[in-house]
């Protein structure tokens, strides 16, 4: 099974990805792709540079992803140019990722995408795993998780489908409100239910 793992902007994605792998599963993150393509030897490097200019490389010959993240921030047009080279490149090497540990005998594996519902991705996993937070936290997270005001911490949310939307559509929620012990608990028995966990 493929499952996909996703959430909204600091719902604490991250946090149960690493309790997945704690309980065995492989876990292929799409940000830490992304990165890896954009990489002078990555698949999207050559392509980007020449969409964007080579004034976003750095001396060390790396993209400036500090400046062509405020170059597309508030540009839509550039920002979609951007996603139209990155995100297939980003999808193919994950579905070589799962493939692989497919291949290495894993029955099920995590794919980490947290723009799942945005990119309408539904059709590269069996089920969706939503990591909910309510709206009231999840703003007040993102404000300290990026020591950043409320107003542009309301924006960065906007931009994202809502989280009460996604919790519709999803086939799995695990609430993130409480505490890692609370959250831990509610996903070993998600697992279960899935049949998924290990029994010991």
């Amino acid at each position: 099974m493929i499952i996909g793992l996703t959430g909204g902007i600091a719902t604490g994605k991250s946090t149960v990805a690493e309790m997945l792998k704690e309980f065995g599963l492989p876990v292929v993150d799409a940000d830490f792709i992304a990165k890896e393509v954009m990489q002078p030897e990555g698949a999207a490097f050559d392509e980007v540079i020449s969409e964007f200019g080579s004034d976003i490389v750095q001396e060390d010959g790396t993209i400036n992803r500090a400046l062509l993240g405020q170059r597309i921030f508030s540009n839509e047009e550039e920002r979609l140019k951007l996603n139209a080279i990155v995100h297939p490149k980003v999808r193919k090497e994950m579905r070589r990722a799962a493939v692989s540990y497919t291949a290495e005998g894993h029955a099920h594996v995590v794919l980490d995408i947290p723009l799942l519902y945005e990119s309408n991705l539904f059709h590269m996993v069996d089920r969706v795993l939503l990591i909910y937070v309510s709206p009231a936290v999840q703003l007040q997270r993102l404000i300290k998780r990026d020591q950043s005001g409320e107003e542009q911490a309301r924006a960065r949310i906007a931009a994202q489908i809502p989280i009460d939307e996604k919790e519709s559509r999803a086939d799995g929620v695990i609430s993130n409100d409480g505490t890692k012990a609370e959250t831990r608990q509610e996903l070993e028995q998600l697992l279960s239910q899935w049949n998924i966990l290990k029994k010991p």
